[in-house]
């Protein structure tokens, strides 16, 4: 660069090794920018003699720095459950290490929907991350309307096409827990299921029926409906084995409910994993190790599902054009003592 010409944004942006409007938006002290982007290029910009005022001059922003975190469940549900507890820690470390702050926002009931969208509608945030909608969910059709983007957390109960999701492989984490039951000799292998209106919770039950049918196994009165809770886990199971006296698996949809089946199997005088073994979904770090004996379970991780919504989120929020479409990730088998 000639010594009379002053730099451009563009010279910046060489210089630090990123694109031209990354460079803009460090130089308006922009929220969604990384730390080390933003570093690089104001190191860029005091080299080169560029002054930050003529991007401030370029570029006018109206956002907030917040993006709201939205869980489609009833609170009760949420702060019982690990799984959320997860999620929220996971979305506050990632949101913060992008310099956003968030706000936590229940959609308890039906009713909590239009309240929902006013807030969000109102200018408060500049994006959601949506947890958990259920089949007959209004939330994500009215997010649809919404002007802010929005990517979900699992896949929207609606099934919509268009949406930006992050999920697990759930079925396919069903799979592995009954190719592993079988792989150690259990052919009376059952199933407590979530919700089935929750996406996650019928892919599970899918995932299952597939696996028993891949071997030859009926799986024919050998499932039981939960609702993701301890006791729910404890009532489908005890009715599992008076249904199926010769059960000698089960696999829960969630690490609560495979707790709630050790214990009706204690009850019963069976004998975890002599009797019957138990897998559980999700391998919740505080919970699965604890229980005894220690939970085999299905291994995902909130805060690798979190770290890839908010990546969609930066990227939708900075205009970058990105297919709607959702991401699987896929899952491990955590193999401890109950299986």
């Amino acid at each position: 660069m000639p010594m009379d010409e002053r730099p451009t944004l563009e010279d910046v942006a060489a210089y630090a090794g990123v694109s031209r409007s990354t460079a803009s938006r460090a130089l308006n002290d922009d929220a969604y920018v990384s730390t080390r982007a933003k570093e690089k290029v104001l190191g860029a910009a005091r080299e080169l003699g560029y002054s930050p005022n003529q991007a401030a001059r370029s570029l006018v922003t109206r956002r907030t720095g917040a993006v709201a975190v939205v869980l489609s469940e009833p609170e009760a549900n949420v702060l019982d459950d690990p799984y959320f507890a997860s999620v929220m820690h996971g979305a506050f470390r990632e949101l913060s290490d992008a310099g956003v702050q968030m706000l936590l926002m229940f959609v308890d009931t039906r009713d909590d929907v239009p309240r929902t969208i006013k807030f969000l509608e109102g200018g408060h945030a500049d994006g959601a991350l949506v947890f958990a909608p259920h089949k007959g969910d209004p939330l994500p059709t009215a997010l649809r309307l919404a002007r802010i983007p929005v990517v979900y957390g699992g896949r929207p109960g609606t099934g919509r096409r268009g949406a930006h999701a992050v999920d697990f492989d759930n079925e396919g984490g069903a799979r592995l827990a009954v190719e592993h039951l079988y792989n150690s000799g259990r052919r009376r292998i059952g199933t407590v299921t979530g919700m089935l209106d929750h996406p996650a919770a019928a892919d599970r039950l899918a995932g299952w029926q597939t696996a028993l049918e891949s071997f030859g196994l009926d799986p024919v009165d050998l499932s039981e409906h939960g609702d993701f809770t301890m006791a729910s886990g404890e009532t489908a199971t005890a009715k599992l084995l008076a249904r199926c006296p010769d059960l000698d698996a089960v696999f829960a949809a969630s690490d609560l409910m495979a707790a709630g089946a050790m214990k009706a199997l204690r009850a019963a005088g069976r004998t975890v994993p002599d009797d019957v073994a138990v897998i559980g979904f999700d391998d919740h770090p505080t919970l699965a190790p604890a229980m005894e004996p220690p939970l085999t379970s299905i291994h995902q991780d909130p805060r690798q599902q979190i770290r890839e919504m908010v990546k969609k989120l930066m990227s939708l929020l900075v205009g970058d054009v990105i297919r709607p479409e959702t991401t699987v990730l896929p899952v491990t088998l955590a193999i401890r003592d109950s299986a």
